[in-house]
């Protein structure tokens, strides 16, 4: 068994409303460990993104601890800003830059040192998109898209990789497929990975470990065959 490599303890976040300030997250508590793909599963506003936010740094948390590879990046007193906690993001959207070949979209967050050390080329190889680096995001499929998005957050090596509804932009055909791509990409590469969807199969395929989240909470945590076997709601 794996030590945790993302460890996060009551965390906590509110949006200030001139009415009444809203906890979107409420003492949310849960690890995941190195090398595993935690699925944090629920419906829309139950604070999975949130979440994700948190732990990037793209939100500010009003209490508790976040830990990323031994690292404090958040707690009372600490807020470490996000190009300093070495997580990756993929978002929704994939964002893309649609002015930059694959490979200068793969190559935008490195250093030109790792350029030169050939790891582009080695992440269009990982990602099976070796001979599309001249190409422009508009001349490729939703799927390829996805893989370049995936490819850029993953070129930097960073220590955490964050998801948040990666395939809800594919048609439905390809995206078992693409889903699939993905998770044996993340375990190739060895990456510790957190993905946020309201897709229960989609949850249950891709996670080693499957949160359920409700009103800013886990409800549960486990494997997929131990969340949909046992559910405790």
């Amino acid at each position: 068994m794996n030590k945790p490599f993302v460890i996060c303890q009551n965390v906590s976040k509110t949006f200030d409303d001139a009415a009444s300030p809203l906890a979107v997250v409420n003492r949310l508590s849960f690890t995941v460990e190195q090398g595993d793909i935690l699925a944090l599963l629920g419906p829309s506003g139950c604070g999975k993104t949130t979440t994700l936010r948190l732990i990037a740094g793209f939100e500010r948390l009003n209490r508790g601890q976040i830990e990323v590879a031994d690292r404090i990046v958040a707690d009372d007193y600490t807020h470490t800003p996000p190009e300093k906690r070495r997580v990756g993001f993929v978002f929704q959207d994939y964002a893309v830059f649609p002015h930059l070949s694959v490979f200068k979209n793969i190559a935008f967050g490195l250093e030109r040192k790792q350029q030169k050390n050939g790891r582009v080329s080695e992440m269009l190889a990982l990602v099976g998109l070796d001979g599309q680096e001249d190409k422009m995001p508009h001349q490729l499929s939703g799927g390829q898209q996805q893989r370049v998005a995936l490819a850029r957050a993953l070129a930097p090596q960073p220590d955490v990789l964050l998801l948040d509804e990666p395939f809800s932009n594919l048609d439905a055909a390809l995206r078992g497929t693409v889903r699939q791509e993905v998770r044996d990409l993340l375990k190739k590469s060895g990456t510790t990975a957190i993905f946020v969807t309201h897709d229960q199969e989609e949850a249950l395929a891709v996670g080693d470990k499957v949160a359920v989240m409700a009103n800013g909470h886990i409800e549960q945590i486990g494997t997929p065959e131990e969340i949909f076997h046992q559910p405790r709601s």
